[in-house]
């Protein structure tokens, strides 16, 4: 290639270079007397002809197949994916400071003094007290109701204890295993006594058990007690703990016990629906949310950079409209919190707050408790007129209902028919009575 090259540029040189001479000729005899003020005139230079050009194109092209492909951003590329770089170290300066103050929150869509919110926060209910508790409030006051409870119901606060206290369910499902082993083997042998004492130091108990918060309260609770004991071979007792007398004649009892532990879940605070009603109000589809919807936990603010960082590299490639789509489902995942409304037939406001997660049968759920013909089967659409279905179970995050969306309630049409040809009317008031007593204006 270097010598087809080196070829086309001779030729050129060759034809521009003038008309030639002979090889007797010499360079004094052939060179024309100028005159000494008379400026030497210069042809101009000749281009190369079409044959030549479209053989260099040719052998271009065949030379650029040839090299690979490279690879790598083009400048465009480059300059964007800096752009985007230096975006993210300005975020993470951001949320670096943020989290010197104890709070990492995105920023929210308007502030929250110029108008007023559509919900004053988040809030969630202790299942233990009724009390109603901020998000910061959750832990704490759950313990506190738990340690509480002990009082009133020993095995099953310990229960409690176990599940809620301790974080890794790992451990905690390998422990209980273990208590609920040591329980079948005195429930089935119930004669042997050595089943009947468990070793502290033993080392599965130590591993196993020792390790949880909540499991020495759930064996004195069901009556177990502790005592020195000797052990063969061995110079000083160890301890032990010992299953009572009149535990052992309740065997009944204990294989409650156990399958309470075994069925047991974390006692988990659950969200406040704060339900309203609102007046018919042009304003309906406008959410001013507080900050508590935009709160961003600490694992929540990694999460959001990696997913920017993987954002320079989707800049660099085609995606399809499947890919696109994958990417707003997740963007829409951030959300942890929804507020939804849905607008009656007499233009009334039905308002609640929900996980993002949330299936969308929680919602005909909420919408039918406040319904006074709640028999009657209803239909929801969302913008654009999308219909949700109560059997799609599908989460509001991948409906597009987050962090707030406002909906259109319907009856099914064929059964307003059927009630009509029946010769009876639906009733005209289509929320309960005593809803419609703390009726509201849309602030």
């Amino acid at each position: 290639m270097k010598k087809f090259f080196q070829e086309i540029k001779a030729d050129i040189k060759f034809k521009s270079a003038g008309p030639g001479q002979k090889l007797t000729e010499s360079v004094r005899e052939k060179a024309p007397k100028e005159k000494p003020n008379q400026p030497v005139l210069r042809q101009p230079r000749q281009g190369p002809t079409d044959e030549v050009q479209m053989a260099a194109a040719a052998a271009l092209a065949r030379l650029e197949q040839k090299q690979p492909r490279a690879r790598g951003p083009t400048s465009s590329q480059d300059s964007t994916r800096n752009q985007v770089r230096k975006e993210l170290q300005a975020e993470a300066t951001v949320s670096g400071s943020s989290k010197a103050l104890g709070t990492n929150m995105v920023p929210e869509p308007k502030e929250e003094s110029s108008t007023p919110l559509a919900v004053p926060g988040v809030y969630f209910t202790c299942p233990l007290t009724g009390a109603t508790l901020r998000k910061d409030q959750r832990d704490s006051r759950i313990k506190e109701a738990i340690l509480s409870h002990f009082s009133v119901d020993p095995v099953a606060a310990s229960i409690m204890k176990i599940h809620t206290f301790n974080k890794d369910r790992d451990k905690v499902k390998l422990g209980v295993d273990t208590i609920a082993k040591y329980l079948d083997n005195i429930h089935l042998h119930p004669e042997e006594e050595k089943y009947r004492k468990i070793k502290l130091q033993n080392k599965v108990f130590q591993e196993r058990i020792n390790c949880l918060e909540g499991t020495h309260e759930f064996f004195e609770a069901i009556g177990f007690q502790k005592a020195l004991l000797p052990v063969p071979d061995q110079e000083g007792p160890e301890e032990f703990y010992v299953l009572s007398e009149a535990a052992l004649a309740q065997s009944q009892s204990l294989e409650k016990h156990k399958e309470q532990l075994l069925c047991a879940e974390p006692v988990r605070a659950t969200l406040a629906r704060q339900r309203r009603i609102f007046r018919p109000s042009p304003l309906a589809s406008r959410f001013d949310l507080p900050s508590d919807f935009f709160n961003l936990t600490a694992e929540e603010v990694k999460r959001e950079q990696r997913l920017k960082s993987e954002a320079v590299e989707r800049l660099s490639m085609l995606r399809t409209k499947a890919m696109r789509e994958k990417e707003e489902q997740r963007e829409m995942r951030k959300y942890t919190y929804t507020l939804l409304r849905v607008r009656l037939p007499d233009g009334c406001l039905l308002q609640g707050t929900f996980y993002a997660r949330e299936r969308v049968a929680a919602l005909y759920s909420f919408v039918r408790e406040a319904l006074q013909s709640d028999w009657l089967p209803f239909e929801l659409l969302a913008s654009g007129g999308q219909k949700l279905s109560e059997d799609e179970n599908l989460p509001f995050n991948e409906c597009g209902l987050v962090p707030s969306a406002l909906l259109t309630f319907s009856w099914d049409s064929a059964v307003l028919e059927d009630i009509k040809a029946a010769g009876a009317e639906p009733d005209s008031s289509i929320l309960k009575p005593e809803l419609l007593v703390a009726i509201e204006k849309l602030p």
